[in-house]
């Protein structure tokens, strides 16, 4: 019988589980539950235990809603009741010794997504030598409210509590804390983003892993509109007390109200970053470019296709495309440009490239071209033959996590996805994390890209023309 292994944290010991080699060890809290008189407030540290704590289930999920409408049908949710959300959780090879850690921070718009989604299962890293660890953190009004008496971006001031606790903890897991590479995708990505941009968590990065990641943080009155129309809908005002007040339910089904009908280009504004002079001096996309951090950081293709369904696509005419030009500042010579790119795209199509580019795509080749150190582009560009997503957003996780066979990927994906490439993305990833290489050449003057497709190769960056065209 395999003996359950042991871990003793600064807040007591733990005890895992042992399968073929692995270590596991899950919901282990890196701060306080964030409830009651410590409901919007920044993370304060766990509170220590007696005796040995039982680690083998994942923690609470922070409070959301699933995903509503077709995206919901591709993008799965897990909902763990409790108030404990503030965990993290390992996976370590039984005989690391000073293993170089991965950091996974989930993405989901800031308002929705989980450590304990069955795709972000940290095995495959920890088999190749690595020890894993994954961590949820406060989402939407939790998180991201803008109010009078609330410290700013309290999602992001959790991932930075869990990482200065990888960085203490990680050691009774065989991991080094001068080793530590932070991974997010989508608002995972933007987070560590927002990591960077943090003098204190950017100490204690070694290299940096952003997938399909915001990278812009927006003065506090627009990223406070969010909480101003919801405190008007709630008939509250826009302040800590009055939110506090409200159960987290309640926010939840004000925001389920306030969003619908919305998409990442218009509608209800959504939750973003802040500036702030605590949590976020400095928007990360003006700081990316300035440090030595190693960064690995790319887009899907398709982006806009997980966002908007077919028939949302089929709907946007030249009137709308107009419309959201002009509200985006975008040059009608980037819409020319967009058009002679893809010849035989729809009014739809060519709206939804010119999203992704002005959401993702723009911001990181302007970090990219800006940046002296160490810098690593990537294009993921499989199309999925599910529903035409192409290579959406999200799509390429099943392949970074080597997980085809994960129910999660395959709603995305397919049954039938390359495994060779899902190999390759893994193997890329891998050696970033333990040598800074991925294992293709640095984005340098000649814009050097790898693209990910069935078959691979490394190319200079594809559509800059169109991308020099959009607004800064």
């Amino acid at each position: 019988m395999t003996t359950p292994p042991l871990a003793t944290l600064s807040a007591g010991s733990v005890r895992g589980t042992l399968d073929d080699g692995i270590r596991r060890f899950l919901g282990l809290p890196y701060a306080a539950a964030p409830f009651g008189p410590d409901r919007f407030r920044a993370p304060r540290p766990a509170t220590g235990w007696e005796g040995v704590r039982e680690a083998t289930a994942f923690g609470p999920t922070a409070p959301q809603l699933p995903y509503p409408g077709a995206i919901g049908e591709l993008l799965g949710s897990v909902r763990i009741e409790g108030d404990d959300i503030l965990t993290a959780n390992v996976w370590a090879p039984e005989d690391a010794v000073a293993a170089p850690v991965l950091l996974w921070i989930h993405g989901g718009a800031l308002e929705r997504g989980t450590a304990a989604l069955p795709l972000y299962d940290g095995t495959a890293f920890a088999r190749a030598g690595i020890v894993f660890v994954s961590i949820n953190y406060r989402l939407g009004s939790e998180g991201f409210s803008v109010l009078d008496g609330a410290p700013r971006n309290l999602g992001l001031q959790d991932a930075a509590a869990a990482l200065a606790w990888v960085h203490r903890e990680i050691a009774a897991f065989g991991g080094d804390a001068g080793q530590i590479t932070v991974m997010g995708e989508s608002a995972g990505g933007a987070i560590v983003a927002g990591l960077l941009a943090q003098d204190r968590s950017r100490a204690l990065i070694a290299r940096a892993i952003i997938e399909s990641g915001p990278l812009e943080a927006q003065p506090p009155r627009k990223a406070g509109r969010v909480s101003v129309q919801l405190a008007k809908r709630l008939g509250i005002r826009p302040e800590r007390d009055a939110f506090a007040a409200v159960s987290p339910e309640a926010l939840l089904e004000a925001r389920r109200q306030h969003a619908a009908g919305s998409s990442p280009l218009g509608g209800a504004p959504g939750f973003q970053f802040a500036i702030d002079a605590e949590s976020l001096p400095r928007s990360p996309h003006e700081v990316l470019p300035d440090i030595d951090t190693p960064l690995l950081i790319g887009s899907n293709t398709d982006e806009y296709r997980l966002w908007f369904p077919p028939a949302a696509l089929d709907a946007i005419s030249e009137v709308k495309l107009l419309a959201a030009r002009l509200a985006l500042r975008i040059p009608r010579a980037a819409v020319r440009s967009y058009r002679a790119e893809f010849p035989t795209a729809s009014t739809g199509e060519v709206f939804g490239q010119l999203a992704t580019d002005v959401l993702l795509r723009a911001p990181l080749t302007r970090v990219a071209r800006a940046r002296t150190a160490p810098t690593y582009v990537y294009e993921f560009a499989w199309p999925s033959p599910v529903r035409d997503l192409r290579a959406a957003h999200a799509l390429e996780l099943g392949f970074v996590f080597d997980s085809l066979d994960d129910p999660e990927t395959q709603r995305l994906a397919g049954t039938d996805a390359p495994q060779a490439l899902a190999a390759e993305m893994h193997a890329a990833w891998i050696a970033f994390v333990k040598t800074g290489d991925p294992g293709w050449p640095a984005y340098g003057p000649e814009r050097r890209t790898r693209l990910f497709d069935t078959t691979s190769e490394t190319v200079p960056q594809r559509r800059t023309t169109g991308l020099d065209l959009l607004p800064a």
